[in-house]
């Protein structure tokens, strides 16, 4: 899959449908703080409704957060 597949405007595009006579705004922007990922949630004011979209490591963006990274082993000497 193409980064342009899963922009956030093609998101907000599928998701949210705007028009000119039903706009979408992003209402807020921000990093999450358990992963720090990105996360903008956007609003349709003529539909009343808010989605929140979150961007993944690929640099995609979709609906749902990234899933946590599972636990990692390091290796290395530490020498003294």
């Amino acid at each position: 899959m193409g980064h342009d597949e899963k922009s956030l405007r093609l998101m907000i595009d599928k998701w949210l449908a705007p028009t000119p006579a039903a706009p979408v705004r992003v209402v807020r922007y921000g990093r999450a703080n358990s992963n720090h990922g990105r996360y903008v949630l956007a609003q349709s004011w003529v539909r009343s409704l808010r989605i929140f979209f979150f961007q993944h490591d690929d640099g995609s963006w979709g609906v749902f957060p990234p899933s946590p990274k599972g636990p990692t082993m390091h290796g290395g000497s530490s020498i003294r």
